[in-house]
């Protein structure tokens, strides 16, 4: 099969999104106490599976009287997940569309279970005949994909962490309610440079017949998490594990940044940690990062869509991720701190028998 080219469409802009984190049983556990993790950098193909199909618009039916959704009349909104049709499974677009086939030649009254948020409910909607088939007036949609960066994997556990936000789907702005999920490794292909005012962005490739490097079990506001497989991804890695920093102990300053700009070679890039303010809560913008390296620059023109996830190291410690663009300033971002998205990965920073000793 041949590799289809994939733009870059995972939410990278600043925006407010609805927090959401969508937990697999296996990250249900105590965190686990790491000193050190191998750090990212490695462009991502994300392929995601959503649970049920996700509203993401609606087709008006013309009728004697007027043009109407029947769906959005009867109180349906951008976002809802729909979960059953009239008692079915609805497991993506194919099943669906399988049971629909079987209504489309009456006029009965359908019955969607929608999720919104965390309520579940049924919504009853009259369908209206379009041509020859009686339809609901809705567009939904299943699966999704995009590219991201790896930030950090632990080699004990295999846990990892990528992307620093939320994945939210593209046309309703709503954090991805995940069913499952899989990453693999991309190939930069090209850039488009940012400029103020109009974000810039990785483009990459990777195909459905690649190869899973791991999973992905959760999506948070602080990223995507999962498992590694157990294949020659890890193997490949010529990097040891270095020490994490916690959100106190990052400083003003100069750094370097892990990421991926041609191809599938990492490379490091210098950076500027122009602010950071540690927070004894989870904050996902805890840290301002600047690009100061010039080939950077001149490749990238700052930060772009897809570097979202690439590891900030400072003094040979990792101590977070490059999350988003300013839109007014492509050189710089935010960025959040390391200490929160271990926790997110269900590890957290092993304290020192000093520390212990203090508390």
């Amino acid at each position: 099969m041949s590799r289809s080219q994939i733009r870059i469409h995972l939410i990278l802009l600043i925006s407010f999104v609805l927090p959401l984190t969508i937990i697999h049983p296996a990250f249900a556990q105590s965190l686990q106490p790491v000193e050190e993790v191998v750090p990212g950098g490695q462009s991502l193909g994300i392929k995601l599976h959503t649970s049920g199909v996700v509203v993401v618009g609606f087709n008006e039916i013309s009728t004697n009287d007027s043009k109407e959704s029947p769906a959005e009349e009867s109180g349906v909104e951008i976002g809802d997940i729909i979960l059953q049709l009239n008692g079915h499974k609805i497991d993506d677009m194919q099943t669906f569309k399988t049971f629909m086939t079987k209504y489309q030649n009456s006029d009965s009254t359908i019955e969607l279970r929608i999720k919104r948020k965390e309520h579940i409910f049924p919504v009853e909607i009259e369908p209206k005949k379009d041509q020859d088939n009686y339809k609901l007036g809705l567009y939904i949609r299943d699966a999704t994909a995009g590219i991201g960066t790896m930030t950090f994997y632990d080699p004990l556990t295999m846990r990892y962490g990528a992307l620093g936000h939320v994945i939210a789907d593209q046309q309703t702005k709503k954090p991805l309610d995940i069913f499952d999920g899989q990453i693999v490794l991309s190939d930069v292909t090209s850039i488009n440079k940012g400029e103020s005012g109009s974000p810039g962005e990785k483009k990459a490739k990777f195909s459905k017949t690649d190869e899973p490097i791991g999973s992905i079990q959760k999506n948070s506001d602080y990223g995507v998490y999962g498992k590694l497989a157990q294949n020659d991804f890890t193997n490949k890695q010529d990097i040891e594990p270095i020490p994490v920093a916690p959100a106190n102990e990052v400083k003003e300053g100069k750094a370097k940044i892990r990421t991926v700009v041609e191809g599938k070679k990492v490379e490091e890039f210098d950076v500027e940690i122009v602010s950071s303010v540690p927070s004894k809560n989870p904050e996902t913008k805890g840290m301002v990062v600047q690009v100061t390296d010039e080939a950077l620059l001149e490749q990238t023109g700052g930060i772009v869509q897809g570097m979202s996830g690439s590891p900030i190291i400072q003094n040979g410690k990792i101590v977070g991720a490059v999350t988003h663009v300013f839109l007014n300033d492509p050189t710089s971002g935010y960025g959040v701190h390391l200490e929160w998205m271990l926790e997110e990965a269900g590890l957290e920073i092993k304290q020192s028998s000093e520390e212990n000793k203090a508390s």
